[in-house]
């Protein structure tokens, strides 16, 4: 089984500007939930401690195996939800690891 973590921070000027773009992020990517073989689960959290260092939104995902991954990462739905979030989210981190 292969998990896939991404974090991000989110575009806002405001507290409710960044909240928005942060549920926007959810509900999209857990739009995916049944969509993409091999996609067994799929989680986004959004963050509430605001302390300054921490990400916006987080992704908690995990796939059969790293071939499930690759089509996730290719899959037309998941492109969409890419192009439709375009300058929503600033930053980005990710982890990859098999367990």
């Amino acid at each position: 089984m292969i998990k896939h973590i991404v974090m991000w921070n989110v575009s806002g000027d405001t507290p409710e500007q960044k909240r928005h773009a942060a549920i926007m992020i959810k509900t999209k990517f857990e739009s995916l939930i049944g969509q993409i073989p091999g996609l067994k689960t799929i989680e986004v959290g959004l963050d509430i401690s605001r302390i300054p260092y921490a990400c916006d939104v987080v992704l908690y995902s995990e796939f059969e195996d790293e071939a499930a991954l690759r089509c996730y990462a290719e899959h037309p739905a998941h492109a969409k939800v890419r192009a439709d979030l375009e300058g929503i989210r600033i930053a980005r981190h990710q982890v990859d690891y098999v367990c």
